[in-house]
């Protein structure tokens, strides 16, 4: 585990050709799946083990006790993104409460801001389906990410 965030909240990708629309321009949703991508991708660089976050298979049968669906997601872009732009994606997590947390991505493409979306998660017990308390790994994912950051531009 790393421990400076911008190692696990700094990501560059760069955009393929099949990820665009009839317009050259990347198609909307991909904006929300690279996101995902990012967030997983962080929670393995920090030192998470993806089998203690992800669930494979039955519940009944995973080692995750905890299941984080996604309860929001808002995407916002300032300029098209296209074909074999680099694009740097820096996350801002940020715990709502006990029971939540949101993951705001913003995309940087040529220096400038070229989108920025949240995706906010709650905790529930898989089988019952109610609101519980974080996993312990999640709320030190979440502490470390703030730690030597300094204050969040929106």
């Amino acid at each position: 585990m790393s421990n400076n965030p911008e190692n696990w909240l700094l990501f560059t990708r760069i955009v393929r050709f099949g990820e665009t629309d009839a317009a050259g321009v990347i198609h909307f949703h991909n904006l929300l799946r690279w996101c995902h991508e990012a967030w997983e991708d962080s929670l393995c660089k920090y030192g998470l083990n993806y089998s203690d976050i992800f669930p494979s298979g039955e519940y009944s049968e995973s080692r995750v006790k905890i299941a984080l669906p996604i309860v929001h997601c808002e995407a916002n872009f300032r300029f098209p993104i296209k074909a074999g732009d680099n694009l740097e994606i820096t996350l801002v997590p940020e715990k709502v409460d006990m029971t939540s947390f949101q993951v705001q991505s913003k995309f940087k493409c040529d220096g400038k801001q070229a989108a920025q979306s949240i995706i906010r998660h709650i905790a529930i017990n898989p089988e019952t389906r109610q609101r519980c308390d974080l996993p312990e790994d999640i709320n030190r994912w979440l502490e470390a990410s703030s730690i030597n950051l300094g204050p969040r531009p929106l």
